[in-house]
């Protein structure tokens, strides 16, 4: 007989190999931004720490302040696989925003960490700002609308 026991325990074995090797016990995120966001912002200390400590621990900043040079801002997004229940779809996991103040020597004056619940109660103002740079015109829009039903049906 061709096949015989050994065989098939030797085959088995190969599968079970083979698909445990694809699975993964860490679940598969897309991080974007400063990874553990919080846990590095508890190194820095208000009025001990400066902005070469800052850039240490940190990095150059994301974006500073419009308004003034001593407000540094740091941010983190981790986006994870959802459950089976939700398809796969990206599940935001945290989204936090550092937000650092120094004063006119570079000494820290104030960390605010804002993580994904207390951005639901910040308010934002309902006006919108027209913008008549980016309006297309009649032609724009009429050349536009004839080449998405061109292109509608391929």
């Amino acid at each position: 007989m061709f096949f015989d026991i050994k065989h098939h325990k030797f085959i088995i074995i190969i599968l079970f190999f083979i698909i445990s090797n694809g699975c993964t016990f860490q679940e598969a995120s897309k991080n974007h931004g400063i990874v553990f966001l919080e846990n590095r912002s508890k190194k820095l200390t208000v009025n001990k720490s400066n902005k070469n400590d800052v850039i240490k621990i940190f990095g150059q900043p994301h974006s500073k302040s419009i308004s003034d040079d001593s407000e540094w801002i740091y941010i983190e997004r981790v986006l994870v696989k959802g459950e089976y229940h939700k398809l796969g779809k990206h599940i935001l996991k945290s989204n936090n925003v550092l937000i650092l103040n120094f004063d006119k020597y570079g000494i820290l004056k104030n960390k605010k960490l804002i993580d994904k619940s207390d951005k639901k109660k910040i308010a934002f103002s309902d006006k919108e700002t027209k913008n008549e740079l980016s309006q297309k015109s009649f032609v724009e829009r009429f050349l536009s609308s004839v080449r998405s039903k061109m292109y509608r049906n391929k």
